[in-house]
């Protein structure tokens, strides 16, 4: 199937328009255009969106300047009330799902308004070039300057092989201009004067918005609507693969949050997981871990998880048609046939079963999966990776925890171990170790990542280690980003092998990057492997099938 691109049509008297230039572009770059009519009602959005691969936000008149809180200026032009508040919800909701964007004139002005930029109410001050041309719509008027390594930059790179300078010519409708494209998005390409004239996303998302119209410039015009088709075309078959397999995070920290209100059930600003954002991002489970700080002191810390464990259970349960618990391999598939999203339980430090080692069956009673041996101090069990080094390693008291996580089916986590426990529980345990979120020493010399020996060692012993999106354990001394995720992931696949990684978030407990950023991104990462040309089946195991392989070896073990 050819990817499906909605076109917002313009609103006039008692007609929904559109100039049918958009339309023939996108059926000549390989594209079935619809036309999307003004509509503000947030569920029609919504439900149009689930049909969509991809986005044309078009040209029309001015913006109402009471959408970025600003009075009108005495050259403002005409405004179009019923379009303006149904194009700023189309864009936030697509954002929010990482459909592929492609703004146009008045659309690259939607993008800004709508996620966080600004735009000018009119240039005709600040300008030395004439942006509302007399001449014919396929006229070109001026030049763009067009920035290196830019979505732009590739798009005509055969064009830029033959000239020495990165321009184009262009024509041009408006008076209203993008004058700061946000934190979201970076600016490259300028006319002479400075008037910003394209942008695009600095979050390594398919979103590209031009201040000039390609649709009237013919074949010189074609190559942008080619670029968002290919994105849609990625974009579709990341959903047609999120639909037959399962997608796992192996670790977030979100339940930390619930005892302070949160509502799991609606998009929640405060936090990186909740329902909408698993639906934006065709996201099927996540494991839930009761974290236990190292240095709890409010009281009991079985006590703590098990309260932890209760609110899930409450929220779990007020949403039965959307939510439910898992425990095997079994419970996910089924509640993803259900339309449901599983929800399924672990423990971050062992410091939760305190010094008695019967609340492990207490605990495997409620449903966990997995428990990680210790976080960021040692324990009773075993020394951390940044610890003390009490113990030299895995304490008596460790061995017989990880022989009684062995007998009742529980994954032993060594994320957040120090070497030396490391080793001593790959020894002691009788199922394969995981680590459920950590990255890789060679790509980050942090001391919770894991060196080149320590990965083949999981491999060789059946287990895997899960890449995870701690900005810190991703990259040192400056800002990390999705791409480094995949560099670690691909890191980790060229020495444990493709059938011992997977992803690990870490979202809520201070994991989260530039384009994977909270639950809405899983797709945008899935896209990002389709691009590097993994296979289905490779995607298939990193996005959980590896785990859950492990994760069965160790239940019936």
């Amino acid at each position: 199937m050819k990817p499906l691109i909605g076109l917002t049509g313009n609103h006039s008297d008692i007609d929904v328009t559109l100039r049918d230039a958009y339309h023939k572009q996108i059926v000549e770059a390989g594209g079935v255009p619809v036309i999307i009519p003004p509509v503000d009602d947030e569920q029609v959005i919504i439900d149009t969106l689930e049909r969509l691969d991809g986005l044309v936000l078009t040209g029309g008149g001015d913006f109402d300047p009471k959408w970025f809180g600003e009075e009108p200026h005495p050259k403002l032009g005409t405004i179009n009330a019923v379009r303006d508040h149904a194009e700023l919800l189309i864009t936030r909701h697509a954002y929010n799902r990482n459909i592929p964007m492609l703004g146009i004139c008045r659309g690259v002005q939607t993008i800004a308004i709508a996620l966080d930029g600004h735009i000018a109410q009119d240039i005709s001050d600040k300008t030395t070039h004439n942006h509302s041309q007399e001449e014919d719509r396929p006229v070109t008027t001026h030049e763009v300057n067009i920035v290196e390594d830019s979505t732009l930059s590739t798009i005509y790179s055969s064009l830029f092989t033959l000239h020495s300078s990165l321009k184009l010519n262009v024509n041009s409708f408006h008076h209203q201009a993008v004058d700061n494209p946000g934190k979201r998005f970076r600016t490259i390409a300028t006319a002479p004067d400075g008037i910003i004239e394209a942008i695009e996303s600095t979050e390594h998302k398919s979103i590209l918005g031009v201040q000039w119209h390609p649709e009237w410039l013919g074949k010189d015009g074609l190559p942008i609507f080619q670029w968002l088709v290919r994105e849609a075309n990625t974009f579709q078959q990341a959903k047609s693969l999120h639909r037959r397999i399962i997608t796992l995070d192996t670790h977030c920290d979100t339940p930390m949050f619930f005892p302070q209100g949160i509502d799991f059930l609606k998009r929640d600003p405060r936090i990186l997981v909740d329902l909408p954002k698993m639906t934006e991002g065709h996201q099927d489970a996540t494991i839930m871990v009761a974290y236990i700080p190292q240095n709890y002191k409010d009281g009991s810390p079985k006590e703590y998880a098990d309260s932890i464990f209760d609110k899930i259970g409450e929220i779990v349960n007020s949403a039965p048609n959307h939510l439910a618990f898992a425990k095997t391999e079994e419970d996910i598939l089924r509640n993803k046939e259900e339309g449901k999203k599983s929800i399924i339980l672990g423990i971050e430090n062992g410091l939760a079963i305190e010094d008695d080692i019967r609340n492990l069956e207490h605990f495997a009673n409620r449903g966990i999966v997995y428990m990680t041996l210790c976080h960021n101090g040692d324990n009773l069990i075993c020394d951390s990776a940044k610890g003390n080094n009490t113990h030299g390693g895995v304490s008596e008291y460790g061995e017989q925890v990880i022989h009684e996580m062995n007998r009742l089916g529980i994954m032993v986590d060594l994320s957040h171990g120090g070497e030396k426990s490391f080793y001593d529980a790959l020894e002691i345990s009788k199922t394969p170790i995981v680590c459920s979120h950590s990255n890789c020493k060679a790509l980050c010399d942090h001391p919770r990542n894991l060196t080149d020996d320590q990965l083949r060692a999981i491999a060789k012993a059946g287990g895997v280690a899960h890449t995870t999106f701690y900005p810190g354990f991703l990259k040192k001394d400056c800002e990390a980003n999705i791409l480094d995720g995949i560099a670690h992931l691909e890191h980790a696949i060229e020495i444990m092998g493709i059938d011992h990684v997977g992803i690990g978030t870490d979202f809520d407990g201070d994991g989260g990057v530039s384009g994977m950023a909270c639950s809405s991104d899983a797709i945008n990462f899935t896209m990002h492997l389709l691009r590097k040309r993994f296979s289905d089946e490779d995607i298939r195991k990193i996005w959980g099938g590896n785990w859950l392989r492990v994760m069965k070896q160790v239940q019936n073990a």
